[in-house]
């Protein structure tokens, strides 16, 4: 699908408040066990920090299709207690950790993914981020350099017993 039509099949905005359930689940079903957010930890996200979620809700069924989420910062590497404490925000942090990209499965392979990345890209440009940070799994980080991320190597992050890929992308900042 092309921009345009992923516009009109889904509504992209901030997660809320009763959809922390529904992500969670979409959460469980796009990583294993040993990786996935707790339903707790992403009702505790959803609460505390909407605003850096973008959740893609399909108009026809009026559910979460996928969604994107973070905590601002002003660190610049990333650590696994990012996952587990969404008391590390800071509001006026520089940079963004992301969480996790969901795409639940029926709805990949139409460019979803990359179109919720570019959204939230440019949101958090417009919001004065600089960097947008995530880990990743080897096989991931061809797909993330598609949507403007540079591998940095292997992160000190551990999360889930796995070896991630630490990977960055600077924000294009307007001059005001």
């Amino acid at each position: 699908m092309n921009i345009n039509e992923l516009n009109e099949r889904f509504g992209f905005r901030n997660i809320r408040p009763e959809e922390a359930g529904q992500a969670a689940e979409i959460e469980r079903i796009c990583f294993p066990s040993n990786e996935a957010c707790t339903e707790t930890m992403m009702r505790e996200r959803a609460a505390s920090v909407p605003d850096l979620f973008l959740v893609a809700v399909d108009h026809k069924t009026r559910k979460l299709a996928g969604f994107l989420n973070g905590l601002a910062t002003n660190e610049h590497a990333f650590r696994d207690e990012f996952f587990t404490d969404s008391g590390l925000h800071d509001p006026d942090g520089e940079n963004i950790m992301l969480l996790g990209l969901d795409v639940l499965p029926e709805y990949r392979g139409q460019g979803l993914a990359r179109e919720i990345m570019r959204q939230y890209q440019c949101r958090e440009a417009l919001r004065g981020r600089k960097m947008l940070i995530l880990t990743c799994l080897e096989n991931k980080v061809r797909m993330y350099e598609k949507m403007g991320f540079r591998d940095n190597g292997i992160s000190a992050s551990g999360w889930g017993g796995e070896e991630w890929h630490e990977m960055s992308c600077a924000l294009n900042m307007r001059d005001s």
